[in-house]
């Protein structure tokens, strides 16, 4: 009897099948009283499919894959008694045109350390997790008000946050290790949240997670899938949300990932104006294809479900929902109304928010979309995208842009300070000072701000006040509260001996300071979204480069 059903095929075709990574991949099973796993993977344009592994020896033909019914679905199944967990394995997929391709598993829960690229059998199914008390005040501060909380969210890159000295090796903090010493920190500093940057298995480390082959995968870079869970139960055990950023938009050219995955255009949109990214080289993801939808729409349910993740950061919503973007003039194709939409990827991302919302209301849906797109946060039902917050990007551009300039001219970018209000209520936002205004010679935080060594300090406690007043959540990447001069590089750690410079630990100081007068006052959270929690005192005092206003909530104000 089949392990992939025709219920699972009906399901699978419509993009409903949410728990599709269960019966997809390489699952432990007990089959006719013997052990093993048993395999499934979509392949609807091969002309053959085998499994190969160190369990038989690599050996391309003695583990063929058959096709389920029904065979037009493309699905390949096969039991192989005896493989255990920790077997080494890939598809070895036979195209119509006579080639043989060797791709690792789509969903496989494990990855081999790059630069090896198969898949490896696991469990994610024992782990005991103890983050009950953490589950259960979120689903209840959710039910009061999802959006009237405090949230300052601390962007991580993990490879390079802290790292062993002195090692032969990369110097890695594993999952467990990065997880008591993140905490200490985060806790003191008074962050509510982490955002952990690409965690899903990637194999070049210069992406920094953003061009995925195993989104299925924690990379093993610093551990097994348990591993990682332990990392997310224990910050929960702490009081600290956890935040995936995850990447729905594009994936890499790489031959064992998804590019071509059974000779043909499978994961990808066929359309090469449409299928393909020209700014970062790879390819997009077929959002009209229903098998493709469910991949995407279960991948991030996966990642809630099975490893209790706090909130999604959706990577370059823009890129998707704008079928021009990044294309030149007559190299992109339009939808059927002739405008620039993406209808499918619209489509995509509604489908994904109302049923993350209808499973698991607690958790945040956040948006990296950095176009005056409409509605991308609240109600499916009212035309909107669903997300639960868009990261402000017009704040941070405008903001960077006043603050750059010297105080003696600043007066001529007044209106960048007032701008942000005009809108400011149009979307829930996140106000956003992330890794990506510190890389590719922007500069670090401190090195955008004018005048000289004390002045740039004295401009950036400015900045970090000012963001922690206005209305908005709050993110700030790793290595900017403690105001490092040096553009932010994953091959290195965070410079921590800087705090042993007095400027530099003030600066810190009073970071963790806002956090916790942040984090105490309502009138700074509570009333982020509604427009009777702000209002202005004084905003025409552009020469002498003042602002006043003052944030409301209940009873308590706050000038």
């Amino acid at each position: 009897m089949s392990n992939f059903t025709e219920m699972d095929c009906y399901l699978f075709g419509q993009a409903t099948h949410y728990d599709i990574y269960k019966k997809m991949g390489a699952h432990l099973m007990e089959q006719d009283g013997k052990e093993g796993v048993c395999f499934n993977v979509w392949a609807p344009h091969a002309t053959a499919v085998f499994v190969i592994g160190d369990f038989n020896g690599w050996n391309e033909s003695s583990d063929q894959m058959v096709r389920v019914q029904p065979k037009e679905m493309g699905v390949y199944e096969l039991f192989v008694p005896g493989v255990k967990k920790g077997a080494i394995y890939k598809y070895l997929i036979y195209t119509q045109d006579g080639r043989k391709l060797y791709k690792a598993d789509p969903y496989a829960n494990y990855a081999q350390l790059r630069p090896e690229t198969a898949s490896v059998v696991t469990d994610i199914s024992n782990f005991k997790w103890t983050d009950d008390a953490w589950m259960k005040e979120r689903q209840e501060k959710a039910k009061t008000d999802l959006y009237g909380q405090p949230m300052a969210i601390y962007e991580v890159h993990f490879g390079s946050w802290m790292r062993h000295m002195g090692r032969e090796d990369e110097g890695f903090y594993t999952y467990r290790e990065l997880a008591k010493s993140l905490v200490s920190y985060v806790k003191e500093m008074g962050y509510t949240h982490i955002e952990l940057m690409g965690i899903s298995e990637y194999p070049f480390d210069g992406s920094w997670g953003y061009q995925v082959t195993g989104y299925y995968a924690p990379t093993s870079r610093y551990g097994t899938p348990e591993d990682f869970m332990y990392f997310v139960d224990y910050l929960h055990q702490n009081d600290i949300g956890v935040i995936l950023d995850w990447v729905p938009a594009h994936f890499p050219k790489d031959v064992n990932g998804l590019g071509r995955f059974d000779g043909e255009a499978l994961y990808e949109d066929p359309n090469p104006q449409r299928g393909e990214h020209p700014h970062w080289g790879t390819y997009v993801f077929d959002y009209g294809r229903k098998e493709v939808s469910n991949f995407l729409i279960a991948n991030a349910l996966y990642w809630v479900e099975q490893y209790h993740i706090d909130g999604l950061r959706m990577d370059a919503v823009a890129s998707m929902i704008h079928l021009d973007y990044g294309r030149e003039y007559g190299k992109w194709s339009s939808n059927i109304y002739g405008s620039n939409i993406h209808l499918e990827a619209v489509e995509f991302l509604k489908h994904l928010n109302s049923m993350m919302k209808k499973r698991n209301p607690d958790v945040l849906m956040i948006a990296e979309e950095s176009t005056a797109y409409s509605h991308v946060t609240g109600d499916v039902n009212k035309d909107s995208l669903g997300f639960d917050y868009k990261w402000n990007m017009g704040w941070m551009n405008d903001f960077l842009e006043y603050m750059a300039r010297d105080p003696k001219y600043r007066q001529w970018d007044y209106d960048k300070l007032l701008f942000s209000m005009m809108y400011a209520y149009s979307e829930q936002y996140t106000l956003v000072f992330s890794h990506d205004e510190v890389v590719h010679g922007k500069g670090s935080m401190i090195a955008k701000m004018p005048g000289e060594y004390e002045e740039k300090f004295a401009n950036l406690r400015l900045a970090y006040g000012y963001m922690t007043c206005h209305p908005g959540k709050k993110l700030l990447f790793m290595g900017q509260d403690i105001g490092e001069f040096d553009e932010w590089n994953e091959n290195r750690s965070v410079e921590w001996d800087l705090l042993t410079y007095e400027k530099h630990q003030c600066l810190n100081d009073l970071v963790k300071d806002l956090n916790h007068f942040y984090a105490k006052h309502k009138a700074l959270y509570e009333t982020d979204f509604d427009h009777e929690g702000y209002e202005w005192i004084n905003n025409i005092s552009a020469n002498e480069n003042v602002i006043v206003f003052q944030k409301k909530s209940g009873k308590e104000f706050i000038v």
